[in-house]
């Protein structure tokens, strides 16, 4: 998962929204701390479900990490609480359990579905990628 971070990390720029789903303990912090070392920005990246956001500035002059678990949030309301939309365009936000509240931050967004293998697969996860809008439409070849 940090390794494919790392590759996204490197396709990723500033007013991209990337929403990840996937059960508890699927990857998706892992999948983001790659993402955050691909971005080069100051870390560590750590889960945020008890501070719900964290931002890390990058230290190579690109954009910063916005990273948020909407995981104990309970609703629309209360992610807008969060001014997610005034940082959007100028940082790279991901947002953990964000489908369903996160799509309205933006028309363009990198959808990500994480499921883990059955009990024999150990550590094996498929990963779907879904681009939405405009921002994604000619990048489908980058993520594959």
């Amino acid at each position: 998962m940090r390794a494919l971070g790392v590759r996204l990390g490197g396709l990723l720029r500033a007013g991209d929204l990337v929403v990840l789903t996937g059960d508890l303990g699927a990857g998706k912090t892992t999948l983001t701390q790659g993402i955050g070392e691909g971005l080069k920005v100051r870390g560590p990246v750590t889960s945020p479900t008890f501070v719900i956001a964290r931002v890390h500035p990058s230290l190579a002059g690109g954009p910063a990490l916005v990273h948020v678990d909407a995981y104990r949030l309970g609703g629309h309301a209360e992610l807008d609480d969060l001014d997610l939309d005034a940082s959007v365009d100028a940082s790279v936000t991901i947002v953990e359990w964000g489908e369903g509240l996160a799509e309205a931050l933006t028309e363009d967004r990198l959808e990500i579905v994480i499921s883990r293998g059955g009990a024999d697969a150990g550590e094996e996860r498929t990963v779907r990628l879904t681009g939405v809008g405009q921002r994604w439409a000619g990048a489908a070849a980058d993520l594959r």
